[in-house]
């Protein structure tokens, strides 16, 4: 866990037992950068969305972004313009939060650095702006298309990362290099959250017109024109909080991403603000829509951080959208899984969930000088790019 981040919920703690909980969650909101009741900090205006544009930035006059200081928490759902709800929180709640040790599994080392592209290979910084909103982008084009890009992925990273970090955990632009995909690595902001984390839990990113949605969704149009990608082949893959936006993508965007991977994260309209983000973690919560895209679930069994039946809810809205004969599979050598797949009736898999025995809060079979990365286990990046293009 954070040092400054633990010191502060020794502090709320102390305050907690010294029987002045006005002061711990003062404490609390600072350490998660919330504003307080009556500060400033207004949602996203709902709007249209209407395409943006692009323009790329002089790598010589870009400077590599500094490494992050690891968060408490992967999908840690702080946010200094939500709705301030959390003093109301009743002082048992706080307590809960400060025993549960949300933090547990934080990583060794902060992010990784940019991985070094293959000859012929692009990776670049871009940077986008759209009437929602604008965000800052890495972008990698592998160094032989002779078919022309198979597809495009739009890669959500979770909180403390960055899309450098995010791409050596993942490996994923190994994967794009095999399969001839173009992948766009969107970065979120500190401005929008402290901890890099995209705002899943805010009904105001949780619409897919305004907020973050609509930039993600306006981004990966962009991109995908310019290359003249398939309109049926735009896909969303995150981690974490970058899953529980993936999942926000898939309810809420279909007919921009015709396949979404939601891995450790969280179904859409699973939190509404600060307190209810906590409780899902912990716990699981349910999805409001059913999720209409083709969707890939991945979760480890040992996830302190974002509970595995928050796996099985994401699953649960598939099958909503995409009712089926289901299949499974498994492999007890090294790291045992299990897959369920729900098919149509073409046999194309609609719906794939696997559950990865002993697995934390990180990504199957990654890179570990990534952080959230473990390298044992299924493949994740393998399975996300097989599902996507079969």
């Amino acid at each position: 866990m954070d040092h400054s981040f633990a010191a502060a919920m020794r502090r709320a703690m102390e305050q907690t037992r010294g029987g002045d909980p006005t002061a711990a969650t003062r404490t609390i909101q600072s350490a998660l950068g919330i504003c307080p009741a009556g500060a400033s900090g207004a949602e996203p205006a709902a709007g249209p969305l209407i395409e943006g544009a692009a323009r790329r930035v002089d790598p010589a006059a870009a400077a590599e972004r500094p490494a992050r200081r690891p968060a408490a928490d992967l999908a840690d759902p702080a946010a200094p313009t939500i709705s301030a709800r959390l003093p109301r929180l009743r002082l048992g709640k706080v307590v809960d939060l400060l025993k549960g040790g949300v933090g547990r599994l934080a990583p060794a080392h902060g992010p990784a650095p940019a991985p070094e592209p293959p000859e012929g290979a692009r990776w670049e910084r871009h940077s986008f702006r759209g009437t929602a909103g604008a965000r800052d982008y890495r972008l990698y084009v592998p160094a032989s298309l002779p078919d022309g890009p198979q597809g495009l992925v739009l890669m959500l990273h979770g909180c403390t990362q960055n899309p450098e970090d995010f791409a050596a955990g993942t490996r994923m632009n190994d994967q794009a290099e095999r399969a001839g995909l173009i992948l766009v690595y969107p970065e979120q902001t500190r401005a929008e959250n402290p901890q890099g984390c995209w705002n899943w839990f805010r009904p105001g990113d949780q619409s897919g017109r305004a907020g973050e949605p609509a930039i993600l969704a306006a981004l990966a149009l962009d991109v995908a024109e310019r290359f003249e990608v398939p309109r049926d082949r735009i896909f969303a893959a995150g981690l974490s909080a970058g899953g529980a936006m993936a999942a926000i993508l898939g309810t809420e965007r279909p007919e921009v991403f015709s396949a979404v991977a939601v891995h450790s994260g969280l179904p859409a309209g699973a939190a509404t603000d600060v307190a209810t983000a906590f409780a899902a973690m912990r716990s699981g919560a349910a999805g409001r829509k059913p999720l209409k895209a083709r969707t890939i679930i991945l979760h480890g069994t040992a996830d302190a951080t974002v509970a595995r039946a928050n796996g099985e809810a994401v699953l649960e809205a598939a099958k909503a959208a995409h009712p089926g004969r289901e299949d499974t599979r498994s492999d007890l050598t090294g790291r045992p899984w299990r897959e369920t797949v729900i098919r149509d009736g073409g046999g194309r898999p609609m719906v794939a969930h696997w559950q990865v025995e002993g697995l934390g809060h990180a990504w199957s079979g990654g890179d570990a000088r990534g952080s959230y990365a473990d390298p044992k286990g299924p493949d994740a990046s393998a399975e996300i790019v097989r599902f996507f293009l079969s």
